[in-house]
């Protein structure tokens, strides 16, 4: 059938007839010529444009699909089609029509980020010939800049190849600029080589400045040409009337790329300080000869503010972005200076106040007005926002000379407010005002006189406007008292009043104003000292929540009831239920409006993010009552259950919290939640990767709390699941040390769990495991790695010997595991083994091996394992001892940054109560040293024996485990005991072999081991009385 036929049935109004024309195309894209047949179609003029239209869009998917096909591809494109079709596109590229030459152009762009240099090494050669055609210029630069484009965030030896294009071309290009530049009456078709030559600079420059650009000559010709284009002024004939059109316009984005490009050579440059000395020099010349020249221009820019002319929003964003960074350098600010006022109370606080536009998204569409002033994506575009940033740098920076200045002008606003009639009130000018109060809070409150002034300046100038009859005030009076909710009231009442009003607003007529008085309620949440102010409405305030929550899809309304639920804890739990019903279907709306908008920076997303947050935040505040969570979970489960597959992917780790607390701290695992585990494993072992740590908790959960479910259900062999995954994983050469790191977790969390109930797993577990550790590069999983081996032993120790015989291992793993033990970091620190669990954990298996009879563990090796467990235990004794310390100051709210003497007392203590003296004072300096090095670490960059990976605690120190409850001095001293019951003479043939400390050592354990013997009976005792008592 002809391709041209299908692709015409492909635009039926006909539904029947499109779906079969797609499902026919789906069908040829195998057959060997059907890119080339696409391309025909994409180029021949004699066919209808529309259908030209399609057969570009299918080209495109193909190339996109199948250039640089993954393992899933059915098809491929032979080395001489790709250079067949590399060569037409690049020939009839030039005479396509825009709307063609844009899909062709992402073919090329597929293309060129795949095959240049190494296989498209002509494309230079095509560029640069075309950039001398006159009647191919455009094409050249159309091209030039998807290939300069490609480069744009590529540093370092990625970036290599620019530097060529740039060689290559760039004295092209000036040449071009120079010429369209200076034709008088530019028309459009000017403006878009002008700006594709912008683009192609800004790409080339945006992470390094290429080396031809240091040619001061070169680097001049260059900057005279983008300051001409700054201050040319725009075309009026052929500008759009509507705002949308003429921003879009084709000369007013040339004046953006240009100040674009402007404020990124400022941003790498306008700083002496953050050069290097390679590019010393050149930031000198850029800041004498251009720096205050832009700033002129941009500033000439601006005065068509102040006499009603038109400049584009982001154009005055980029423009006050480079006058705020100005502020903080002496040469730049002097320069400012004499025109400060003029930019400051006619351009920049104007720009602050309620205008036009405001008024008629207000009325016209709420929801986007609400959208647009909480979303950071439109603080990019917008000169209001850019305003306030402009003012709060100038009042941090140079307060001394413009703060007081600044307040009076307010002052004045607020005055002659006041004394207007109603009709005839500045409203706009009082909104603006409010706004600059609010943005320079934090500057205000730690300022005399105005810190003491504040409260009355709320009382007076806020608080009436809670009340006003315009609406853009009454929110602006919510927003300016959040702002300052945190401030020292002399009178309560004024605290209850602004709470009220804020409550009230709440309820009120106007979207935005209910909106901003939610946002302003989280401040006066935190800030409220006596929870009895909100206790009383607390029903009301969550009933409005979920008023709003039907009615807006916003995530700053999420935040403030997750700071309720966080300050009211437990006394949620009436709520919990419903809270929690309501958030369900709050999200499910969410993610059916992001659905729908398909964009990322939805905000739909955003919010759907948020309700799962806020639903963890309120299991989290009820966690003392697991009978609300089998309650809650009906209404989870279909979440989690949507949400562990694909269509989750942009909320997976919010997804796996809640199954996380759902797993820990319901009364039981249910089967409904067991349901869940082949969702997790399907993800893990599809697209998961990345969140291999955040599943592990829930798998742990399962393992640890369901362990029965786990080793007895067969359908399906959660046993047999866990090994396909880990063993995968495990036995993946490809896999990074970091990304397997919670596969060993896992295996100690069923060896822990289902001691004496899993034998089988052993052999298979320590067989990965050994393979790995051969090829293991990080110390970080090297030590996990080993924790399995330690795991295993203290399992079954026999067991665990006779295997690792089995597999020929023995000897190498006991010798690289001591070595590990043994071994400093440069400073003088542990290298391996650093948290409390890896030295237990590592205690535990070495002790079990004592345990072992004479024929299982000969003497050279129990001797060897006694000596090595036994400093061990002094290490472990001692970062625990230290742990509490820290715990101890931590309470008692008085951390020092260095041990004081005392401290390092308390630490040759500890050696004492081990049976070690310090000799001389050598050995306690040398002790305070060594802790001095261990905290001073934190304030430096690692060492470089440090593979950055090892931090001496990780999140999972946190994660409850099967040993918490056996204490390694009396399972050691209790191991002894045995083996002296049993074989007295082995005993005493061990002790009587120590040397002189390591005998003093031996009964500084057994005495501690006493000692917590104590400890433990007394927390026991202590823990079954405050059972009894309640």
């Amino acid at each position: 059938m002809d391709l041209a036929v299908i692709l015409q049935a492909a635009l039926s109004p006909n539904p029947d007839e499109r779906k079969g024309a797609e499902q026919t195309l789906e069908e040829m894209q195998y057959a060997p010529q059907h890119p080339f047949s696409l391309f025909q179609i994409t180029v021949d003029t004699n066919c209808d444009t529309a259908v030209r239209q399609v057969a570009a869009i299918h080209f495109k998917n193909f190339i996109a699909k199948n250039w640089f096909p993954d393992h899933h591809s059915k098809i491929s494109v032979s080395p001489s089609d790709k250079q067949l079709l590399r060569d037409h596109i690049l020939l009839f590229l030039p005479q396509l029509p825009p709307l063609l030459r844009v899909q062709l152009g992402e073919c090329l762009k597929t293309i060129i980020h795949s095959d240049y240099p190494e296989h498209f090494p002509h494309l230079l050669q095509w560029i640069k010939h075309n950039l001398q055609d006159q009647q191919h210029v455009h094409a050249a630069l159309f091209v030039l800049r998807i290939l300069s484009r490609k480069y744009e965030f590529k540093s370092d030896e990625e970036r290599t190849p620019v530097y060529n294009v740039v060689e290559e071309t760039f004295p092209l290009l000036l040449n071009i600029f120079n010429t369209v530049v200076q034709i008088a009456n530019s028309s459009l078709e000017v403006a878009e080589l002008i700006k594709l030559i912008c683009k192609i600079f800004w790409s080339s420059i945006y992470l390094e400045v290429p080396k031809l650009l240091f040619d001061q000559n070169v680097f001049n010709a260059w900057m005279l040409l983008f300051l001409n284009v700054l201050e040319r002024a725009v075309p009026l004939e052929g500008q759009p009337a509507d705002p949308e059109l003429r921003k879009s316009w084709g000369w007013w984005k040339v004046k953006k790329w240009t100040v674009h490009i402007l404020n990124r050579l400022y941003t790498r440059f306008g700083d002496l300080k953050l050069q290097n000395l390679e590019n010393k020099a050149f930031a000198q010349m850029f800041q004498r000869h251009f720096a205050g020249k832009i700033l002129d221009c941009y500033l000439n820019l601006l005065n068509a503010i102040r006499v009603g002319d038109y400049l584009p929003e982001r154009v005055i964003n980029l423009v006050l972005q480079y006058l705020s960074n100005s502020i903080s350098k002496n040469s730049m600010y002097t320069a400012l200076q004499p025109r400060l006022d003029v930019l400051l109370f006619e351009i920049v606080f104007p720009l602050m106040c309620f205008n036009d536009n405001d008024q008629k998204l207000w009325d016209e569409d709420p929801h986007e007005y609400v959208r647009k002033g909480y979303d950071i994506i439109e603080d990019l575009y917008s000169p209001k926002t850019a305003s306030m940033d402009f003012v709060s740098e100038l009042i941090r920076k140079r307060g001394k000379d413009n703060l007081h200045k600044f307040i009076q002008f307010i002052v004045e606003i607020f005055k002659r407010y006041d004394e207007a009639p109603t009709e005839y009130k500045p409203y706009r000018q009082k909104d603006g005002a409010l706004l600059a109060i609010g943005a320079l809070c934090d500057k205000l409150k730690h300022t005399e006189p105005y810190k003491s002034e504040l409260e009355h300046m709320l009382v007076q100038h806020v608080f009436p406007e809670f009340s006003s009859p315009v609406g853009h005030l009454r929110a602006k009076a919510a927003w300016v008292a959040g702002q300052y909710a945190h401030i020292s009231f002399s009178d309560q009442n004024n605290f209850r009043k602004a709470l009220q009003c804020v409550v009230c607003g709440m309820r009120d007529s106007e979207l935005p104003v209910r909106i901003d008085s939610v946002f302003a309620l989280r401040s006066f949440v935190e800030a409220c000292k006596d929870l009895n102010e909100i206790r009383p409405i607390l029903p009301q305030l969550l009933d409005e929540f979920f008023k709003l929550m039907n009615e807006i899809e916003n995530e700053d309304l999420v935040f403030t009831l997750e700071t309720i639920v966080d300050k009211f804890g437990e006394e949620m739990a009436p709520y919990a239920l419903g809270l929690c019903q309501n958030l369900a279907a709050a999200f499910w709306r969410c993610m059916n409006t992001a659905e729908a908008d398909d964009e990322a920076d939805d905000p739909g997303a955003l919010a759907a993010v948020g309700c799962l947050r806020a639903i963890s935040t309120i299991l989290e505040s009820v966690s003392s009552l697991p009978q609300l969570f089998v309650q809650i979970e009906p209404t989870l489960l279909p979440i989690m259950r949507k949400m562990l597959t694909t269509d989750g992917q942009e909320v997976f780790e919010e997804i796996l919290e809640i199954v996380s607390y759902m797993t820990f701290f319901s009364p039981t695992i249910s089967l409904d939640m067991w349901s869940l585990w082949p969702l997790m494993m399907e993800a893990l072992a599809d697209w998961a990767i990345d969140f291999f740590p955040n599943i592990l908790v829930p798998l742990d959960n399962y393992i640890s709390r369901g362990t029965a479910h786990f080793l007895t259900c067969k359908e399906p062999d959660y046993q047999q699941s866990l090994w396909n995954m880990i063993s995968s994983f495990m036995e993946d050469k490809n896999m990074e040390d970091n990304d397997i790191e919670p596969a060993p977790k896992l295996i100690e969390v069923v060896f822990l769990n289902c001691k004496g109930q899993v034998d089988q797993w052993i052999a298979p577990y320590l067989r990965i495991t050994v393979e790995r550790l051969h090829r293991a590069e990080k110390s970080r999983l090297k030590c996990l790695l080993m924790q399995v081996i330690a795991d295993a032993l203290y399992y079954n120790a026999a067991l665990t010997l006779s295997i690792l015989q089995k597999l020929g291992v023995a000897a190498e793993i006991f010798n690289l595991w001591f070595n590990m033990l043994q071994g400093l970091k440069k400073s003088g620190v542990r290298a391996n083994f650093k948290r409390e669990h890896d030295k237990k954990v590592c205690c535990l298996g070495l002790t079990s091996l004592l345990a072992l009879p004479a024929d299982q563990l000969p003497g050279d090796a129990l001797n060897r394992v006694f000596r090595v467990v036994l400093d061990l235990l002094v290490a472990y004794k001692d970062q625990v001892a230290e742990a509490a310390k820290e715990e101890e100051a931590e309470d008692d709210d008085d951390i020092d940054d260095f041990q004081t003497d005392d401290d390092d007392e308390d630490i040759i203590g500890s050696d004492k109560e081990m049976g070690i003296d310090a000799e001389d004072g050598d050995e306690a300096d040398s002790s305070k040293l060594r802790k001095l090095a261990e905290q001073t670490k934190t304030f430096r960059p690692n060492d470089e024996d440090d593979d950055g990976s090892d931090d001496d605690f990780s999140d999972d120190e946190e994660l409850h485990s099967p040993i918490d409850e056996v204490d390694p001095f009396i399972f050691f001293v209790d191991t002894m005991k045995v083996m002296q019951s049993s074989d007295p003479l082995r005993f005493q043939n061990l002790t009587q072999t120590l040397e002189f400390s390591y005998q003093a050592l031996a009964n500084g354990v057994a005495q501690h081991a006493e000692v917590r013997r104590g400890e433990i009976e007394k927390e026991k005792l202590e823990k079954s009385s405050a059972i009894t008592d309640s």
